[in-house]
């Protein structure tokens, strides 16, 4: 059965208006929205009463798009909510997270996918490094919460996930081309030189850039016309447009370019105004929350975020829902589920342990982070990514069961885990256990 315009929006406008409403007693149990969004999609979709289908092979230009936005949405956000200042000692551990952990899991799930699932091996790296990176999207129970939240933990997994989004795409590009759809080049050079370094470097340079840039610009202008009220979400979103845009024109990693344009915005627009970075703007153009609330607020990133998250909170409602429009009851495959346990049990922990050797983090820390590795929309982009640059459609169709299965018992497990577990960590914390 096909749902029709009606059903969808009786569907989507029902379950905003229950969240709205009983949000605060599902803040007080051990579940997200994201479950239960999972949960209605279920029930109505294929695996229960059969009220819609979303088919992701006829549809997966549709789903990349969707995806696509909804990562740059969430890569955004989490971008200006880093603290400052931007040091290697407090960046360090996420940055080994994010390139040696994540290396380290798309082998081990290559690996796995190779001689325990038989793929070929083409499309087992490809499998890790869908499966790899984990999702800015759906760990919001672990996500920093702003700017001035100092939380090591929060922030390691947050940090994380804002940069291994961009780190994964080397290796779906080495999957693919070891499946004949891309140009690795002779012995990998072209690999090597194009796709990880050049494609790297110059997407954490593009982002930088732009984002110091229109900070700049920003405190000029107001500073200039001080009674100027900027559109400062149509600012946010720009700068998302033009330095994605901008990266796929380059050949570089739009989504390191993102993240890494929103931590340099929010970095540079507080150096600006602050008494101790750059150059201050004057006293009258400070916004002193409860002061003075005719003046505009300065901060492109602070005053855009708000929007930012609910577009976020939109997608993911829409995104959950097709998930579970995509599943069937035979989608529940041992190979499906081995490969999720085997992700969650030994292949993040295992490499956030190899990733974070000679740190001085602890085992206690360690093990909260190889637990919290959420996966998500993420995984479903790079995916539907592939099948748009001509995947053939029965490997498509294997990877998209595994991809599914994997994602929708992240989102039970982790979700069901997060408050409990973050709970119990703040507390041991302060108590100095």
């Amino acid at each position: 059965m096909v749902m029709n315009s009606a059903g969808w929006f009786l569907l989507v406008g029902g379950l905003m208006l229950s969240m709205g409403l009983v949000t605060p007693i599902v803040r007080r149990l051990p579940v997200n929205p994201a479950m239960v969004y999972l949960a209605v999609g279920l029930v109505v979709g294929p695996t229960v009463f059969g009220l819609f289908h979303f088919n992701p092979l006829k549809q997966s230009a549709l789903l990349e798009v969707l995806t696509e936005v909804a990562v740059l949405i969430a890569l955004f956000s989490a971008g200006v909510k880093m603290p400052i200042p931007v040091t290697f000692a407090r960046w360090r551990t996420p940055v080994f997270l994010a390139v040696f952990s994540m290396t380290v899991t798309v082998a081990l799930v290559a690996g796995f996918a190779y001689y325990i699932l038989g793929l070929p091996l083409g499309a087992a790296v490809l499998l890790g490094a869908i499966i790899a990176p984990t999702d800015p999207v759906l760990a919001t129970d672990t996500q920093i919460r702003h700017a001035a939240d100092h939380d090591r933990l929060r922030f390691t997994l947050t940090c994380e996930a804002g940069m291994n989004d961009g780190s994964a795409f080397p290796f779906v590009m080495l999957g693919m081309g070891l499946l004949g759809l891309h140009n690795l080049g002779e012995f990998g050079q072209y690999w090597i030189m194009v796709d990880v370094v050049w494609a790297t470097l110059a997407g954490i340079a593009i982002g930088v850039v732009a984002g110091w840039g229109l900070a700049h610009v920003n405190a000029r202008l107001r500073a200039k016309w001080p009674d100027f009220n900027m559109l400062n979400d149509f600012l946010g979103l720009g700068l998302i447009g033009v330095v994605y845009g901008l990266s796929l024109w380059l050949n570089a990693w739009g989504f390191l370019a993102v993240f890494f344009a929103a931590v340099t915005l929010r970095h540079t627009e507080l150096n600006l105004t602050s008494p101790t970075g750059g150059k201050p703007l004057p006293p009258r153009f400070e916004v002193h929350q409860g002061v003075d609330k005719d003046v505009p607020e300065q901060h492109v990133s602070k005053a855009s975020l708000i929007f930012k998250e609910h577009l976020e909170r939109l997608s993911v409602l829409v995104l959950i829902l097709l998930i579970g429009g995509m599943l069937f009851v035979d989608s529940w495959s041992w190979r499906a589920v081995s490969l999720a346990l085997f992700i969650f049990i030994i292949a993040r922990p295992l490499s956030v342990v190899i990733g974070l050797i000679g740190t001085r983090t602890t085992w206690r820390f360690r093990g909260l982070v190889g637990w919290f590795g959420a996966r998500g929309i993420g995984s479903l982009y790079y995916l539907m990514y592939a099948i748009q640059h001509g995947l053939p459609e029965a490997l498509a169709l294997e990877l998209l069961q595994l991809t599914l299965v994997v994602v929708t018992l992240s989102i039970v497990i982790h979700g069901i885990t997060a408050k409990p577990m973050m709970s119990r960590f703040w507390v041991r914390n302060r108590s100095g256990r």
